[in-house]
């Protein structure tokens, strides 16, 4: 595990154009822990990270660019950080790429210390990150409420589940398996040198589901 903020990964432009239909995708949406290792494609990790926060208008509420994921006051706090293989990345949802945070294969420490290993191999682990510093400085209408700590709770553990959802319908239109779970929040918060207004919430594993076992017929 080594700290590397030099490695930036541009995505090509997301491109949603094929996929289930909406109706269809609310009926393909489930959670899938068994997840294979077969990796995603560049275009694909792309489409995902915009339909689960990617800018969608130059201008949103309060003249700031709009995601596809509501958040209070378009305070945007929730910081999407991406697991892959060689590293764990943060995603820039206003430039549309990915910059390296530490190098080495984290993916592991998605998946909560006692949850069962059946999504270990799989290419992509999410995991959100609450930036308290951005919800109490937002440039939107500040309510007094964004200073609570117990009221923030109840806005970033929403917001986090928006997108989430979002993810969730994008991984049933493209035929990918999804899981939402808990994750290993100390290992985290160590390997990826986080401040104390940053606290890691949950993680989302994705990807291809897992190929079942053939049976051999008596």
């Amino acid at each position: 595990m080594k700290r590397s903020s030099s490695v930036r990964l541009r995505l090509p432009p997301p491109k949603l154009a094929k996929g289930k239909s909406f109706p269809e995708s609310l009926r393909r949406r489930k959670t899938t822990r068994e997840i294979g290792s077969k990796p995603l494609t560049l275009q694909t990790l792309s489409n995902l990270l915009w339909a689960a926060c990617g800018v969608n208008r130059t201008k949103g509420p309060f003249q700031t660019p709009g995601v596809t994921a509501a958040s209070a006051s378009n305070s945007q706090e929730i910081e999407l950080y991406v697991a892959l293989a060689d590293g764990v990345y943060r995603f820039n949802a206003h430039r549309h790429e990915l910059a390296r945070i530490v190098s080495g294969d984290l993916r592991a420490f998605g998946l909560g210390e006692r949850q069962p290993n059946v999504a270990k191999e799989a290419p992509v682990q999410l995991i959100y990150v609450v930036n308290l510093h951005k919800l109490t400085h937002t440039t939107g209408f500040e309510e007094p409420g964004l200073h609570d700590a117990e009221i923030q709770k109840s806005y970033y553990f929403v917001d986090t589940g928006i997108i989430a959802g979002n993810v969730y319908l994008f991984a049933a239109s493209q035929g990918l398996a999804c899981w939402f779970h808990n994750c290993n929040k100390t290992a985290l918060t160590t390997a990826l040198s986080l401040r104390p207004d940053q606290r890691v919430l949950f993680g989302q594993t994705v990807g291809y589901p897992a190929k079942k076992a053939r049976v051999p017929r008596p």
